[in-house]
């Protein structure tokens, strides 16, 4: 039995050791098959794993953005805190900084992309040392942007669908319309044999005759739709009129590139910009109940003190004036420095006064912070160069949000006096005028005098700033207005 086990025992361990020699043997034969493994789990084949990019929020209020214009290429090798593009948020064009080190090697939404979401992958970077051509791309439904681009894919236009066929009678016996059913038949041309009634009694309802109106033949009288027989010439204008009397088509027509022709349109592309003024200004008045004061300021002295500091080679506005007046009105009558928030009005420390600046996508607000306390000329150094600034698309966040109070000058244009819209969750803003000449009576002495008068409109949000306040404001401020010196010392 022990001779047994003894001779089992040997054969087992000489047959482990001829199975090691056999497969030493198997791959000194075949050395490509190491490659081959080695093949398999190369970069090359798996991909470098990819630093994701995507769309990040540069203000608080951003929801999406455009790429104006990249400033790394792929290829090119990107350290931290280096610019990678430059993003239209709502209020100005800001410049997007790398997070990490690497190469960038895809761009996935190129330059001229609008309204990209936040979080939307714009871009891939590997690391150091990878080779940045063999990055894995993630699948198209992950990297495809929000955003119209156009140079991503050439877009497939849809076959045209054939003409329905036209509808049959569905009504018999006598017809049955309700007036406004048979004017939009009639209008149109359209038999109303062809209608399905739905009234009671099977009367055709103006629903039905719009509904017919959408499945109906177009009239022959609409020259838009019929399609030429041969090659003519573009018809003039005079072509696509409707005859005198007749209502457009419903829905209406659009003929491109027929400017002046009924049911024809220009589609304009609304910057970010344009649409969150949009936004707010829809809210504003559709939240805040919104009240209006007027006065007029005498501005004689105001315009002496701007001349004689003229001739002193220092330079100043009116409108200079009007933000320094604003804002010690405001330290004075500090209830009426507040904003609205969820919970109730909420007092404010500081006087930040927000100046509408006009740029070519709409109207920016900088702010110039703490102008109760600057002179006159420190504003109107401050309020240039944050006009500037807003001009070319350059504010910070910090530098158009936050203000207190809102100030909106059109009398550069010739406007006597206007209302203006309130900045929420700001209380008030105050729609300044042109000046202009007025013989009035001086009550202290009874003759006639004339006088530089401006109008200003105070809006205020009811709920913070009522009609009493508001007219002691008002009042206030143009004490103030009406001696500049006194306010500088104030």
């Amino acid at each position: 039995m022990a001779a047994s086990l003894r001779l089992g025992r040997q054969g087992i361990l000489f047959g482990l050791r001829l199975s090691s020699t056999f497969d030493r043997c198997l791959w000194a034969t075949h050395p490509c098959q190491e490659n081959v493994r080695h093949f398999f789990r190369s970069p090359w084949i798996l991909g470098v794993s990819p630093v994701k990019v995507e769309m990040p929020a540069l203000s608080p209020t951003m929801e999406e953005g455009s790429i104006v214009k990249w400033l790394k290429k792929e290829g090119e090798p990107v350290a931290a805190g280096d610019a990678l593009c430059e993003i239209e948020t709502d209020k100005a064009v800001v410049t997007m900084e790398s997070n990490d080190d690497g190469v960038m090697a895809k761009i996935l939404i190129e330059e001229g992309s609008r309204n990209v979401r936040l979080g939307t992958l714009i871009a891939l970077m590997v690391e150091e040392g990878q080779d940045w051509k063999q990055v894995e791309i993630p699948p198209p439904e992950a990297a495809a942007p929000s955003a119209t681009d156009a140079s991503a894919a050439p877009v497939v236009a849809p076959a045209a669908p054939s003409p329905a066929p036209p509808p049959t009678p569905a009504t018999s016996g006598p017809l049955r319309l309700s007036p406004a059913a048979r004017h939009i038949l009639d209008t149109h041309g359209v038999d109303p044999n062809l209608a399905t009634p739905t009234g009671p009694r099977g009367l055709i309802t103006k629903e039905d005759a719009l509904n017919l109106l959408k499945t109906s033949p177009v009239p022959k009288a609409t020259p838009a739709m019929a399609a030429p027989a041969a090659p003519s010439p573009v018809p003039t204008l005079a072509a696509t009129r409707l005859p005198a009397g007749s209502r457009p088509n419903i829905p209406p027509l659009s003929v491109p590139g027929k400017p002046g022709a009924p049911g024809t349109f220009t589609e304009i592309p609304a910057s970010n910009v344009r649409r969150v003024i949009a936004q707010r200004l829809t809210q504003s008045k559709t939240t805040i109940p919104h009240a209006y004061a007027s006065v007029d300021c005498d501005m004689a002295a105001v315009m002496h003190l701007r001349k004689d500091l003229a001739k002193e080679q220092i330079k100043v506005s009116i409108n200079d004036f009007i933000i320094k007046a604003a804002a010690v009105t405001l330290k004075e009558m500090p209830e009426v420095n507040v904003t609205w928030s969820g919970d109730g009005p909420r007092a404010l420390d500081s006087v930040h006064i927000s100046i509408a600046v006009a740029t070519d996508k709409g109207l920016i607000t900088p702010i110039i912070k703490d102008a109760a306390d600057k002179g006159v000329q420190e504003i109107s150094s401050n309020a240039k160069a944050l006009a500037q600034k807003a001009r070319d698309g350059k504010l910070l966040p910090e530098e158009y949000q936050g203000g207190s109070f809102s100030i909106s000058n059109l009398g550069m244009f010739g406007i006597s006096g206007f209302s203006a819209v309130i900045n929420p969750p700001q209380a008030c803003i105050l729609a300044i005028g042109t000046s202009r000449s007025e013989l009035r009576l001086c009550e202290d002495d009874q003759t006639l005098r004339t006088q530089q008068l401006m109008t200003v409109t105070l809006s205020s949000d009811g709920r913070l700033v009522d009609d009493e306040l508001a007219s002691r404001f008002l009042d206030k401020f143009r004490g103030n207005l009406e001696q500049p010196r006194r306010m500088a010392l104030a």
